[in-house]
């Protein structure tokens, strides 16, 4: 698929591994919305890398309707990619974990994602076309001490991928799972705060360059996962 001209959302866009994705595909030549929960910071972002802002919550279930909406009104009614990237983590011990624990988790990860793609999907439908990219992990090929709850997720999220493959395929929208290794943002980061690339893990914009190269594709074919791992992590 051209880049240049294309419709794209990318959520969770204000930093990381979305923010990098955003401004891929706007230097590129595309019309890109990007969401996020920090109204300040995702207007800032979005004035920096030449994208249009939606605060949006995904967490917030009921809201996703309207701003599904919202967000097909900001890319004149098409949209070429969704980029389900918005994501959280906790990390409790069994034994720990809590009801909001999972909630918040799941909410954010798994059925926000969902609803949020369902509500999209007559558009792209009614097209014959489009890209979903669901942002993994590799904790979604393999499970690790206190990693119950995120990474039953992103499990999860892959499922879901594999489902919606199955489904789609024959309405020429390609779905692709994008699992990262160790990646230097700030999503373990409580204040959000972005962090300096470390040598030893994988940029944001190492992930944003394998997205855009699966978008890049002829829309004849696509990838159906891609893991990316950093070379030397530890």
């Amino acid at each position: 698929m051209k880049i240049q001209n294309s419709t794209i959302l990318v959520t969770g866009g204000s930093s990381g591994i979305g923010k990098e994705t955003a401004r891929q595909f706007a230097l590129n030549g595309a019309r890109v919305v990007i969401t996020g929960r920090d109204e300040v910071k995702l207007k800032n972002t979005a004035d920096e890398i030449g994208a249009i802002p939606l605060p949006f919550d995904i967490a917030d279930l009921k809201s996703i309707p309207a701003k599904a909406r919202q967000i097909l009104d900001l890319l004149d009614g098409s949209i070429d990619v969704l980029v389900n990237n918005a994501g959280v983590g906790v990390f409790p011990l069994l034994g720990e974990i809590t009801e909001e624990d999972l909630l918040s988790t799941y909410n954010t990860n798994v059925f926000g994602l969902t609803l949020l793609t369902q509500e999209l999907l007559p558009t792209f439908k009614s097209q014959q076309s489009g890209n979903i990219i669901n942002i993994a992990s590799t904790a979604s090929l393999k499970g690790f001490a206190r990693g119950t709850v995120y990474a039953a997720s992103k499990f999860a999220v892959r499922g879901m991928t594999q489902c919606w493959q199955a489904e789609l395929r024959k309405d020429n929208i390609r779905v692709c799972l994008v699992n990262p290794s160790e990646v230097t943002t700030a999503f373990a980061n409580e204040e959000r705060i972005e962090v300096a690339e470390a040598d030893n893990k994988l940029g944001a914009l190492d992930i944003a360059n394998t997205i855009v190269s699966l978008i890049e594709m002829r829309t004849k074919a696509f990838v159906p996962e891609v893991t990316v791992w950093a070379t030397n992590p530890f």
